[in-house]
């Protein structure tokens, strides 16, 4: 059986935290969730403890001292489920935007051929609900703007909705990552593309969270923006083995 696993990173999610990893564990075939918490104030990483009791085999959680930056955290749970021997590891967020349902087709899409799957809001016209319209539009075109850029024919650039085949996370330098926010996301799907993986967009319907609190900030776009004209410019090369 295939080993699978979705790494779910949080900051001031005792609202959701508990809801999504029944929700995860809930579906058909076994995953497992690697928790990066980052010094939440709220109690999320005391929930999540409880819960280890109950799924003990299942549900992990790395503890990080103070919020270090989405990029940090999937950084840091490619290198433990990789080190796991995990076949296909999945990027999601703990706040229902990624609808654990649609798991099972980024698997899929997986297990077809693909070796990164991206759950897209973006390649079957646009598919987001609760955002404000400002916040869509500028999504959409920053998606059309690294597409232009970066000549990656991917519409969701910025998806953070993803399963990876293992051997892909094995062949990036993680370690040569520069970006640490939204750009992250642009980051490893054009490392992705760069060295030669298959790519394929599963469309998804994303759903703003309806509890907690958003981490999105303007400073994120902007490391975007001028991130990608820096990855413009340099040589993507594999991991030295």
């Amino acid at each position: 059986m295939d080993k699978k696993i979705a790494i779910i990173p949080t900051y001031n999610e005792k609202e959701n935290i508990e809801k999504i990893v029944r929700a995860v564990f809930a579906l058909e075939g076994e995953y497992h969730i690697l928790v990066i918490e980052d010094g939440s104030p709220d109690g999320t990483a005391d929930i999540v403890r409880s819960l280890q009791t109950k799924f003990p085999d299942r549900l992990f959680m790395i503890e990080r001292k103070g919020k270090l930056g989405l990029g940090t955290a999937y950084i840091t749970g490619f290198k433990w489920c990789v080190e796991h021997k995990y076949d296909y590891i999945f990027e999601m967020d703990a706040d229902f935007s990624h609808n654990p349902n649609d798991v099972p087709r980024l698997y899929q899409a997986c297990r077809d051929g693909a070796d990164l799957a991206i759950g897209s809001r973006y390649c079957n016209g646009i598919s987001v609900i609760n955002w404000p319209i400002g916040r869509v539009i500028m999504s959409y075109y920053a998606s059309v703007y690294v597409r232009t850029v970066l000549g990656m024919k991917v519409y969701d650039t910025t998806a953070g909705f993803k399963c990876y085949r293992r051997e892909v996370l094995e062949t990036i330098d993680l370690d040569n990552v520069k970006m640490k926010g939204y750009g992250f996301q642009i980051e490893m799907k054009y490392s992705t593309y760069k060295l030669g993986f298959k790519i394929k967009e599963v469309p998804i319907i994303f759903m703003d969270r309806t509890e907690g609190t958003s981490k999105m900030s303007s400073g994120i776009f902007g490391e975007a923006f001028w991130g990608v004209l820096k990855l413009k410019m340099r040589k993507i090369r594999p991991r030295q083995k």
